[in-house]
């Protein structure tokens, strides 16, 4: 789970044009509305880098694209939040990269985060992680969508307050 977030918060904070000097600081709401909307593309990127090595019963093959799906639905609810968090990950930079995608509109803004998150989670997973991370999927997937999404941003701040996080992406800001 904890590797799910940490992926998506990367492929968001790696584009381009989008560097920063100091972490800036999340709300809650919006680290959960970032993690919310990464997780169908982190899902979709996890099955399909794990699908060759997992068990033909694996949660992540029988029920990988049926749970994106699902998470996928919250997906407009969660953008407005998300996209000032994307944007404040990318630290408001005012270099032509930034502005360029500040002006796009934002169908083509999601669908090239989508494809961000999705292929950054498939190429970062060391496959020897997957039957932990199926196992990890396998037990939130009963959970609704916003309240794994929480969960990822409550443990994405826990580890960034312990030191362990990579803390120069993001912190969640005490509510």
């Amino acid at each position: 789970m904890r590797n799910l977030a940490i992926f998506g918060a990367a492929a968001l904070a790696a584009l381009p044009g989008m560097a920063h000097a100091a972490a800036p600081c999340l709300t809650p709401a919006e680290a959960s509305s970032l993690a919310a909307y990464a997780l169908p593309a982190a899902i979709t990127g996890t099955t399909k880098r794990c699908t060759p090595t997992l068990a033909p019963g694996a949660f992540l093959r029988k029920g990988g694209a049926e749970l994106a799906g699902r998470y996928a639905a919250r997906k407009a609810q969660n953008w407005p939040l998300a996209k000032a968090a994307f944007f404040k990950i990318g630290g408001g930079s005012k270099d032509q990269s930034s502005d360029l995608l500040k002006q796009l509109p934002d169908p083509s803004l999601q669908q090239m985060l989508d494809a961000i998150i999705e292929g950054m989670v498939a190429q970062e997973i060391p496959t020897e992680k997957c039957g932990e991370i199926d196992r990890i999927v396998g037990l939130l997937a009963p959970l609704p969508a916003q309240n794994t999404a929480d969960l990822i941003a409550v443990v994405v701040g826990l580890a960034g307050k312990s030191g362990k996080a990579k803390s120069d992406k993001f912190a969640i800001c005490k509510a």
